[in-house]
């Protein structure tokens, strides 16, 4: 077995002990989550031992001793020493050092210098570029609110003093279980916490479930306050959340968690959980540790043993005939290395840095920061992404999209009086109020401030689901205009405006009012968020308005609410379907919604499963389910994870771009983890590649960039194994017969350098266009098959070569030998740069697909100097020396030929193999 294939063996097994330890805790944090959400509020106070009054300093110290601070498990990034170790465990890095060494060893030391500069070059380069991606993604680490509101008891010694403030901010990593906090508009949930009070507490989960509309939050015990009629509400609810308990904590509406945000509203709550016994934390240990290969990885890991596997091979026969027939065996064994440096293809981690580097720079413009360098590859492999819905082919943005009345018609009274509502209310606004408020025409159409005035206000609460604001538009009477929850609104009115027209509680009032639930429904069935607007008059009066007073009411439409898709999304879908790309939804929202937007962007789907369909699959139905699926809705983070693991089960290369705490372990698990700078810091650390805009049309760029790597790459191994393989075999052939070695090891060593430099452009290559419309991935055999028929061809053209120099030129002797070597120094180096463009297309080079500039001045030159450098003092140094002048002729007639039978052999193989690069 490898080795790295038997450590990466080892590193799975550890990591599928490591994943059933994290589920066990996972399951009983949940379960913890569950039991503190069910108990009375004072059993929560028995369970942490304390009370509302907070914890005293010297409770809060010995709390940090046992659960330690409220810090979330993160990846820091590698000391710069440590990078630049790494990028030596490179097969090739490691190939060439003991080279270099051996070099060394036997005193060849323009051969150690040759061999330490194509390291130091190679490390260098990969460094560089990794350094400056690891910088650059630390400094999008921004945390939003570094504090939180504590109810702290001052020291024992001062506990009677009068007048103690024991309310104060202290930094979010000081938090303990049992601690008291204040929650407030703007804040971010600092721990897991159980609500002991609330008012309007909006909070919005959309970091860990998807779910877009913020959520609202409250203890059900603490009603005390309600009017009688909504205390008997109130049992009924409770009742029925003892009688269904919710499986997800998530959805327990007294916890709230660390992550999540306050939308609006106020709350005290008490801390239940911190650091990694939070939710949010047991989601951090999912993605610290071993990260699984990717496509990338894998593909350079096989290309890379299958020519180590040659060389390993070749060496020993090289030689060992070398020894056996010329009797030299310092020589033999000095040309064996010679030869192992020319089949070792010494820039492959150069000319793979240089590729991705380019491609982070290039993408960069496209407002792209690359964290790993091997994922802009991969992004090239992607067949399938998987996506978030939310802010990716939706605004995530809330609209006011419909406003109708009874009807079901347009009606701009409906949203005169809901804007009336919306902009009286006290307090902050909620989403669904922003929204109606961004209408702002209604305002100055209204004359608010002139013929409007606020009298009084009817607070929203979560059992009657609805509000209501009395103003005052003339000195007559007051207008109570109320708005919410479609059926606790229809529920306190006794008419219904019709076509103008006030119709009461007869038969026909009770038609309409089915009409326009069934209305409501139809729209929620669409995806819609559907809120109803009511309203009733009463003589002026100076009394106050409580709950009492809602009844009545005239119903007088429906406002419905939606998260639109953006404008690029149709667009964006459409590249990426064109360029073999599969888009498939990922979501914690509901499929209601989720299948509206996929239909709104023209994303076709013909099956949609939700988490709890998955919870009951097996791994084997899974894989069959998850081809046929576009949509995946109401899905945990670790249902999003094994979707994408099902994927790649199925041989596909899976890509995954999200931005909350719920997406970070399919982030981990994806081919290439994709996602924003506003991300949550877990999002954005489990990432490989962080888009400064989160739009898919970003990525049609980055996948593109991706392929040109890859195709640029595969170039050059394809490039260098032919060669290599072409130049060991006629090797082979010359050592048979030869009474001299075919070429000095100095030589051949210069010869590799020069055609390595020559490839040093590829990079800056350009790709047909029809390669990158289609998926590309690794294929190891392939390129295995490409060096066995390609490669043979330069050594038909070696070989005559051979027979030229010694029949023509009669170097067939030891005296004449500096000929011979020569005559084959300039042509091998020819062919080897010649083919460069041979290989670089499907097409017929200079014609149908001409290489960019860099790559046609690069080759150009690297050939006129090696026909130069025979002429020259440097040629002599080497023992290199002039060529007849008719020479030259024979060397056109043998490139000409050589073009023209590669291209033969080329049309021929891509009509057998159906590929090329």
């Amino acid at each position: 077995m490898k080795p790295e294939i038997y450590k990466d063996s080892i590193n799975k097994e550890n990591t599928k002990k490591e994943s059933t330890k994290k589920e066990s805790i996972k399951l009983e944090i949940r379960n913890y989550l569950l039991k503190i959400s069910s108990f009375a509020i004072e059993q929560v106070f028995t369970e942490l031992e304390t009370s509302p009054k907070g914890l005293s300093i010297e409770e809060v110290e010995e709390r940090v001793k046992k659960y330690g601070k409220n810090d979330i498990a993160r990846e820091k990034p590698l000391p710069w020493y440590w990078m630049i170790l790494n990028n030596f465990k490179n097969p090739f890095i490691l190939i060439l050092v003991v080279i270099g060494i051996v070099s060394y060893l036997t005193e060849d030391i323009r051969a150690t210098i040759v061999v330490s500069m194509m390291v130091i070059i190679s490390v260098l380069m990969r460094f560089m570029q990794e350094y400056r991606s690891s910088r650059a993604a630390e400094a999008l680490r921004v945390m939003v609110r570094t504090t939180a509101t504590v109810k702290r008891l001052p020291k024992e010694e001062t506990l009677q003093q009068k007048k103690i403030k024991t309310k104060k901010d202290i930094p979010l990593e000081e938090l303990v279980p049992g601690d008291i906090i204040y929650l407030s508009a703007g804040d971010m949930i600092p721990a897991d916490v159980r609500l002991i009070r609330s008012k309007d507490l909006f909070i919005s989960q959309s970091a860990l479930t998807g779910e877009s509309m913020p959520v609202e939050k409250y203890d059900v015990s603490d009603l005390k306050d309600l009017t009688d009629s909504s205390q008997e509400n109130t049992k009924k609810d409770q009742n029925v959340r003892l009688q269904n308990p919710s499986q997800n904590p998530l959805e327990m509406n007294n916890l709230c968690f660390m992550g999540t945000s306050v939308i609006s509203g106020f709350g005290k709550a008490v801390v239940i959980a911190t650091g990694a016994r939070t939710h949010f934390g047991s989601l951090a240990k999912n993605i610290i540790g071993y990260r699984p290969q990717t496509s990338f990885d894998k593909g350079i890991n096989s290309v890379t043993w299958i020519l180590i596997n040659f060389i390993m091979v070749m060496i020993p026969i090289v030689f060992l005939i070398n020894g056996i027939l010329k009797g030299d065996w310092k020589d033999a064994f000095l040309f064996s290395l010679a030869v192992a440096v020319g089949l070792t293809p010494e820039m492959l981690p150069m000319i793979v840095t240089a590729n991705l580097a380019k491609g982070a720079v290039a993408m960069s413009r496209f407002k792209v920061i690359v964290k790993r360098l091997n994922s802009i590859q991969s992004l090239g492999a992607m067949n399938i992404l998987c996506t978030d819905k939310t802010g990716t082919l939706t605004q995530d943005k809330i609209i006011l999209e419909k406003y109708l009345n009874a009807s079901g018609e347009d009606s701009v009274r409906v949203l005169e009086l809901g804007f009336l509502n919306s902009y009286f209310q006290s307090g902050l606004k909620n989403m669904l109020d922003l929204a109606i408020l961004d209408h702002a025409q209604i305002k100055y159409e209204l004359n608010i401030h002139e013929d409007y005035k606020k009298i009084d206000e009817i607070p929203f609460d979560f059992l009657r689901k609805r509000m209501t604001i009395v103003v005052r538009k003339d000195e007559e009477e007051h207008l109570l205009i109320c708005k919410g929850s479609v059926d606790e609104v229809i529920h306190i009115c006794s008419h219904i405006e019709h076509n103008d027209k006030i119709i009461s509680e007869t038969a026909n009032h009770t038609n309409h009012i089915h009409s326009s639930i069934e209305l409501a429904n139809k729209l929620s069935a669409d995806g819609f968020r559907v809120i109803a607007v009511a309203y009733k008059t009463l003589p002026l009066n100076n009394k106050s308005y409580t709950v009492k007073d809602e009844q009545n009411f005239t119903f007088l439409g429906l406002m419905a609410f939606l998260d639109p898709p953006k404008e690029t999304a149709i667009e964006a879908i459409k590249i990426l379907q064109e360029h073999s790309i599969q888009v498939k939804i990922l979501t914690g929202d509901n499929d209601i919604v989720t299948k509206r937007i996929c239909e709104e962007v023209n994303l076709s789907f013909q099956n949609v499963l939700l988490g709890s369909d998955i919870e009951n699959m097996t791994d084997e139905i899974l894989s069959t389910q998850v081809e046929d699926t576009t949509v995946f809705a109401k899905l945990t983070p670790l249902q999003k994870a094994r979707i994408i693991k099902s994927l790649q089960g199925n041989g596909h290369i899976v890509g995954y771009l999200g931005d909350g705490i719920n997406d970070a372990p399919a982030l981990r698990d994806a081919d290439v983890g994709i996602s924003v700078d506003s991300a949550t810091d877990i999002a954005r650390e489990s990432a490989d590649i962080i888009l400064l805009e989160k739009s898919l049309l970003v990525l049609g760029e980055g996948v593109i960039k991706g392929r040109e790597v890859y195709g640029n790459i595969i170039k050059y191994i394809k490039m260098t194994t032919s060669s290599n393989f072409g130049n060991v075999f006629s090797v082979l052939i010359a050592s048979a017969f030869l009474p001299f070695l075919p070429m000095l090891p100095l030589q051949l060593l210069i010869q590799n350098l020069l055609y390595d430099f020559s490839q040093l452009s590829i990079p800056w290559d350009k790709m047909d266009k029809e390669f990158l419309r289609k998926t590309r991935r690794w294929d190891p055999k392939g390129i295995a098959k490409f060096m066995v028929f390609i490669g043979p061809i330069s050594s038909i053209f070696d070989i005559t070569t051979f027979i030229l120099m010694w029949t023509v030129y009669q170097a067939n002797s030891i005296a004449s030998q500096a000929l011979f070597q020569s005559g084959w120094f300039v042509e091998g180096l020819l062919s080897q740069t010649l083919i460069v463009h041979m290989i670089r297309t499907k097409k017929i080079p200079f014609f149908q697909s001409i290489a960019s500039l860099p790559v046609i001045i690069t080759t150009t030159i690297i050939m006129g100097f090696g026909i130069y450098l025979p002429f020259s003092e440097l040629g002599t140094a080497v023992q290199l020396i002039p060529l007849p002048g008719s020479y030259f002729l024979f060397l056109l007639l043998t490139l000409v030929s050589y073009c023209a039978l590669t291209q033969l052999i080329k049309i021929w193989y891509i009509k057998k193999f159906k590929s090329w690069l």
